[in-house]
C-alpha cells in the first residue's frame, strides 16, 4: 500500500536531496516521492536520476527550466498527483527543516483522524523552532498571527510548509487560480481550504533550520505575504456578496 506521496520543490539542494530520499524511504510507511527541480545549477536533478536507478518505482522527477517560485513548483506537483491514484499529497521542504519522522503525524492526522488537511505547525504547542535567530522566530510567529488577524482562519502556523492534503481538497481548490508564489501560497492554499469548508488541524513539529544550503527566503517574499493577505481577503469577501 502506497500511503501518499511527498512533493519536494528543489534548486540547489544537493547537500540535503540524497539523504533525504534515503531518510524518508527507511520510514515505516510507504511513501513515494515527486522532486520538482528549477533547473539547479548545482546538479541536484542529476543527483535524482541517479537516485532513480535505485529507487525505479518510488522516486520520480520533474524538471523545470527555471525557477519561477515556490508556489508554481507545488502546483506543478499537485497537478502531476492529481493525474495519478495518491489519496494524501504532502508538501515538504528539501533542507531538513521539516523531521521526516514526522511524516506518519500528517498522514495518521488525515487518515485516521478526519483531518481533510493536516499542518506540521511550528506554534500550535507554543515556538518550536531550533537554530532561528530570535528576530527571524519573532517574525515567523508574528507574520502568523498576522494572517490570523486578518484572514479569521483558527490556525497558528498560517505560513507552514510541511502538509498533508487529502485529494479532495487539492481537487476542490482551483489550482490556476492561485496568485502567489512565495510563502503567500502557503497562506492562500491554507485560506482556500477554509473557504471551502474543509476541516484543518495542526500536528505540532519541532522545525529545525537548515544546517547546509542556502535559505531562499527575499524580501519580495515577505512583501507579497504582507500586504498580499489583505488583497486576498478582500477578493474573497467581495466573491462571497456575489
Amino acid at each position: 500500500m502506497v500511503h501518499g506521496l511527498i512533493i519536494i520543490p528543489t534548486f540547489n539542494e544537493i547537500e540535503n536531496i540524497e539523504r533525504l530520499i534515503r531518510n524518508i524511504f527507511s520510514q515505516r510507511r510507504n511513501f513515494h516521492i515527486l522532486v520538482v527541480d528549477d533547473n539547479s545549477p548545482d546538479g541536484t536533478a542529476t543527483r535524482v536520476r541517479t537516485l532513480q536507478a535505485e529507487f525505479s518505482e518510488q522516486l520520480f522527477l520533474e524538471e523545470r527550466k527555471e525557477k519561477t517560485g515556490l508556489g508554481t513548483a507545488y502546483i506543478h506537483g499537485f497537478k502531476w498527483a492529481l493525474k495519478r491514484e495518491y489519496d494524501y499529497i504532502f508538501e515538504m521542504d528539501a533542507d531538513f527543516s521539516h523531521n521526516p519522522n514526522d511524516l506518519s503525524r500528517l498522514y495518521n492526522a488525515c487518515r485516521r483522524e478526519g483531518a481533510d488537511l493536516a499542518i506540521g505547525s511550528r506554534y500550535v504547542t507554543g515556538v518550536n523552532v531550533i537554530n532561528w535567530p530570535m528576530n527571524r522566530v519573532l517574525m515567523s510567529w508574528l507574520a502568523s498571527k498576522y494572517v490570523q488577524a486578518i484572514t479569521g482562519m483558527d490556525i497558528h502556523d498560517t505560513t507552514a510548509g510541511y502538509v498533508c492534503y487529502k485529494r479532495e481538497v487539492l481537487e476542490r481548490i482551483k489550482l490556476d487560480k492561485i496568485q502567489f508564489v512565495g510563502y503567500a501560497f502557503q497562506i492562500e492554499m491554507k485560506f482556500k481550504a477554509h473557504l471551502l469548508g474543509f476541516k484543518i488541524t495542526e500536528v505540532p513539529v519541532i522545525f529545525t533550520d537548515r544546517t547546509r544550503g542556502t535559505s531562499k527566503m527575499s524580501g519580495s517574499i515577505i512583501y507579497e505575504a504582507v500586504f498580499g493577505v489583505i488583497k486576498m481577503k478582500v477578493k474573497s469577501l467581495f466573491n462571497r456578496i456575489k
